[in-house]
């Protein structure tokens, strides 16, 4: 889209060829974003407080049987769905700056808007019945399902032939490529479909449960996210990706781009609701996270990855599975709270710690994660 209205402007042709750049247009998506996000940060708080979108803290309790709700009392009636922010900045970035006529950037972009659609009904049911009771967990996973199929079914069929792995002598996009090796691959065929709801329906709720501390869920976003954005542009060059003897995806430049969008997007929110939050990113943006970077990591064959460089993600879902688990079978709780992130807050951590730490961890994933493109 940049190219075109730099073309119809008369722009030089050198710096018209320059626009074209993955980089520069990821660079120009990213501030894009953020500038939109920090802008229409104070306007979109206002008008979601005059709508009452406050948020409802739910009355979970630990061992001691203080709630959720009276640790984050004061945090009661902030403005919640600031995800539409957060999705409103990264269309408007991808419009301007993403080659649309590349097949992997609609798909991802759809599934984007679609588990930001589930995170909103679900969000703004919540503030419409006056309590932390939206979507149930069943209609919310049939409706993660749902999308997943359909992003499954485009895998396998529109989007076959993007994706080549020669030195496993393997083309097309359902397969798992697997870590660490260099030619074992495991074909899976249409049974990539249901293979693609786990992985999503796993990262979108992982994501969602992240998103219970001040700037938390966005500050971790970022360096997942940067990861994830390295990898595409690696992925999308035919001579890198055969380097690093990682899968090479048609168009994956335009993955990098709208990931460099969702980091500045995430940047711009985090002035808004970095601690103390004066609006929270709800279901809307945290669901629409997670759908995103599942998606982006089934198009680059790369689902192990976002174990690693997702690792904080991975942990909260798994403290929310093992306490869950261990009630229900010892009737005794593993941690103080779940997801993980209240473990600490109950155990006296000061909020501003937790997450500055976490961010430091999922820092270090991040880089973990990309040293391990090289191990094969």
């Amino acid at each position: 889209m940049i190219a075109w209205l730099l073309s119809l402007l008369g722009v030089d042709e050198n710096v018209l060829n320059v626009a074209t750049y993955t980089t520069v247009r990821g660079a120009g998506a990213l501030l894009t974003a953020f500038v939109i996000s920090v802008l229409l940060g104070e306007r979109t708080i206002n008008y979601l407080r005059r709508l009452k979108l406050g948020q409802h803290i739910r009355d979970d309790q630990g061992d001691d049987a203080i709630s959720l709700k009276e640790m984050h009392a004061g945090k009661a009636g902030t403005p919640t769905m600031g995800g539409v922010l957060m999705a409103g900045s990264i269309l408007c970035a991808i419009l301007l700056f993403g080659d649309w006529s590349q097949q992997v950037l609609p798909v991802a972009a759809v599934m984007m808007i679609g588990f930001c659609a589930i995170g909103f009904t679900d969000d703004y049911l919540k503030v419409v019945r006056g309590n932390s009771d939206g979507l149930s967990p069943k209609a919310k996973l049939i409706s993660q399902n749902a999308l997943a199929f359909f992003f499954g079914v485009a895998c396998v069929t529109i989007l076959a032939h993007t994706t080549t792995y020669p030195h496993a002598n393997v083309e097309g996009t359902s397969f798992i490529a697997l870590p660490f090796f260099k030619d074992l691959t495991i074909t899976l065929g249409f049974l990539y479909i249901p293979y693609a709801m786990l992985v999503l329906a796993a990262t979108s709720n992982a994501v969602n449960l992240t998103d219970g501390l001040d700037g938390l869920a966005a500050g971790v976003t970022i360096t997942a996210t940067l990861c994830f954005g390295v990898v595409a542009f690696l992925a999308g060059h035919a001579e890198l990706s055969s380097y690093l003897i990682i899968p090479h995806v048609r168009g994956a430049g335009e993955l990098a781009v709208l990931l460099a969008a969702l980091i500045g997007a995430c940047f711009g929110f985090l002035w808004w609701n970095g601690y103390p939050a004066r609006v929270f990113m709800g279901d809307t943006g945290s669901m629409m996270i997670g759908g995103l970077l599942g998606s982006v990591a089934l198009l680059l064959k790369q689902e192990f990855l976002l174990l690693i460089a997702g690792g904080v993600f991975v942990a909260e879902a798994l403290s929310v599975i093992l306490q869950v688990g261990s009630y229900k079978l010892r009737k005794k709780r593993i941690f103080l709270m779940s997801p993980l992130h209240h473990h600490f807050e109950r155990a006296g951590v000061p909020e501003s710690h937790i997450i500055v730490r976490f961010w430091i961890v999922s820092a270090l994933l991040a880089l973990a994660g990309l040293s391990t493109l090289k191990l094969r």
